[in-house]
């Protein structure tokens, strides 16, 4: 499988998808980006970087491209992308082999613990969760072919509780019956690999791994694999926290990651937050 990748949000996933096709042989990628410091991030990514808004050559890329990989995320006014491309894009939609938009598991919102899967009634119950229930929807409107990836709680490479528990800035918010969802970048990688490998339109995956737990346990974790102590535990009731902390903190569910395994053949790298971490602690 060859072909001319145009990623628009070209952040940490969209370079692990990047790096992830790159090793396959015959891929030209370009990201976008809406700013200069991360261009060496795309670089590294062997991507080609392209500042948007801003490039006027996007018209010539979306000439070229075969795939197109959406990580940019929407806003109080809707999808970015959509907002400045939509019709560039329409009129190009015969020419995609594949196309693929990064969403989140937000969309379910709260179960209060219980499983969800990709059928599941979308009832998000913040706004990032509804704004991204807004762009799904407008995506799907657009007659491409289109293949949506709801995402857990993403970690890898730099991204990861190691750095917090060492300068001592962790800490181990309790709140009964919480439990997240996660998934390493590199398992989002090869799980949207998989799918361009062999598309199917309109299908829907949740990308996480076998293991939802509460997020002190994995705070907890990470420091008994550097060998320092536990943070102590704080009530999330009474705890001093932003009203962004806050927010993650709405929604509790298990996500099933059973489509991927039966549709997409996906065998995950790091089927839990505790094989993540050993590797990332491995590799710094």
């Amino acid at each position: 499988m060859t072909g001319i990748m145009l990623s628009f949000g070209h952040g940490f996933s969209g370079q692990a998808i990047s790096r992830a096709l790159y090793a396959q042989g015959g891929w030209e990628i370009f990201g976008t980006t809406r700013s200069l410091d991360k261009i060496g991030a795309i670089l590294n990514s062997v991507a080609k970087p392209i500042v948007w808004p801003g490039a006027d050559s996007m018209e010539t890329l979306l000439d070229e491209a075969t795939h197109l990989l959406i990580s940019a995320a929407p806003n109080e006014n809707g999808d970015p992308v959509l907002n400045a491309l939509s019709d560039a894009i329409k009129a190009r939609r015969d020419q995609f082999e594949w196309v693929g938009y990064l969403s989140t598991t937000g969309v379910y919102g709260d179960h209060q613990g219980g499983w969800v899967d990709e059928s599941t009634r979308l009832t998000p119950s913040t706004e990032r969760g509804k704004m991204r229930v807004a762009a799904e929807t407008a995506w799907a409107d657009m007659g491409l072919p289109l293949h949506i990836f709801r995402l857990a709680g993403i970690y890898g490479p730099g991204r990861g509780p190691f750095s917090k528990v060492r300068n001592g800035t962790a800490r181990r918010i309790i709140k009964k019956n919480q439990l997240f969802s996660r998934i390493h970048v590199e398992d989002i990688a090869q799980v949207v690999l998989a799918s361009i490998a062999q598309p199917n339109v309109g299908s829907i995956y949740n990308v996480c791994d076998d293991f939802a737990a509460p997020p002190e346990d994995v705070i907890g974790y990470a420091a008994e694999l550097l060998g320092v102590p536990v943070p102590e535990g704080e009530d999330f009731e009474t705890a001093d926290m932003t009203p962004m902390a806050r927010s993650f903190y709405s929604e509790s569910k298990k996500v099933s990651n059973k489509k991927i395994k039966e549709e997409l053949g996906v065998e995950l790298k790091y089927p839990d937050y505790k094989a993540g971490l050993k590797a990332l602690l491995a590799e710094s």
